[in-house]
């Protein structure tokens, strides 16, 4: 072989040799740098968001955490550890004022309390009014009623009628899955020392729709009104019936945490509709269970009411033909308004 040829051959090797040496280790000394762990911040800590906090939300004792925070981004609006307002349980029950994403330090702008101005109104969703209701220890579960649980609104009342006897005993669920805004007005389960604190309340304010509240309003002067507690489970069914029923309906452009934020709202929405109700005689043998029927030797309008309601309730009862005195063979009954005229067949 020609020594020029071969000397070219052995050049080419070592350069390649060379070549590959540098190679590893320029990309081993890559791959160890973007393993090099980003240092931890040893500035103080702050009190951080641990999930987002959308605008109404009540901070609880899960809402917020105590996180170290870089130097140069630190603000003087921000809650410091070891601070004199730096406590998370005085914040505790406070309103959010302005939503807060996940992570992201908390402000004293951000947060409304209970003796703030407008802290009600912060509490309440888009579209939602508060109203309360005087409730006691029977109507108001005896003090298990916290701020946050969410209650149906029972309206037990008597219904009189035109006739004899005593008047319809009824119970209706008029109002289902209300929020629990304050009762009184503690706004927090929790006493001054974080416990749970179960106190007979005299007043309950709940957030609703401006329709329930003109229901709510005017049912207080028609009967009793009770509250029954709702348990945790019961959004979740109350959800997919309203799927079931086709009461939402999801855009199908919507990504996963728009479809979530809208089954949300719509778990949490009071509703009106699909009531329930029992008459006394549901419950015990001797009980009506429609308004009283017409006096014989009555009449007028409470009279015709009361037919006409008993007809709803399906215990409308028409004038016998022993009432019109006897007759033989078959007969025609005629109703002409209230009245039934037994008319024998073929007479004239």
């Amino acid at each position: 072989m020609d020594v020029k040829k071969l000397a070219l051959l052995v050049g080419a090797l070592v350069i390649a040799v060379i070549t590959a040496v540098m190679a590893k280790n320029m990309f081993a000394g890559a791959g160890a740098q973007q393993a090099v762990a980003a240092p931890v911040p040893t500035g103080p800590k702050v009190l951080v968001a641990k999930k987002a906090l959308p605008v109404g939300t009540i901070i609880d004792a899960d809402s917020l955490i105590y996180q170290p925070w870089p130097k140069e981004l630190m603000q003087s609006a921000y809650y410091v550890e070891g601070s004199t307002d730096g406590d998370p349980k005085a914040l505790l029950g406070t309103v959010v004022r302005n939503a807060i994403t996940a992570g992201q330090p908390v402000t004293r702008g951000s947060l409304v309390g209970p003796k703030d101005r407008g802290f009600l109104a912060a509490a309440l969703g888009p579209g939602m009014r508060a109203i309360t209701v005087p409730v006691n220890a029977s109507t108001g579960v005896a003090g298990f009623v916290f701020p946050g649980d969410r209650v149906d609104m029972v309206l037990t009342q008597q219904v009189e009628g035109g006739g004899d006897g005593p008047a319809l005993k009824v119970s209706e669920t008029i109002v289902r899955n209300v929020r629990v805004l304050a009762t009184d007005q503690r706004v927090t389960q929790t006493d001054e020392e974080g416990k749970t604190e179960v106190k007979i309340a005299t007043n309950v304010t709940l957030e609703v729709t401006p329709r329930i509240a003109e229901k709510v309003a005017v049912s207080q002067s028609m009967g009793t009104l009770s509250l029954s507690l709702r348990s945790i489970a019961d959004n979740s069914a109350e959800l997919e019936r309203a799927i079931a029923s086709g009461d939402v309906k999801i855009p199908a452009n919507a990504n996963p945490a728009q479809e979530r934020q809208l089954l949300l709202a719509v778990a949490n929405r009071p509703m009106d509709n699909n009531t329930t109700f029992t008459t006394g005689g549901d419950v015990s043998r001797f009980q009506r269970r429609s308004v009283p029927a017409r006096s014989p030797s009555g009449g007028g309008s409470s009279d015709a009411l009361s037919t006409f309601a008993n007809a709803l309730m399906g215990k409308g009862s028409a004038p016998s033909a022993a009432a019109q005195g006897p007759v033989n063979g078959p007969v025609v009954r005629v109703a002409r308004g209230n009245d039934v005229t037994v008319v024998p067949v073929g007479a004239r």
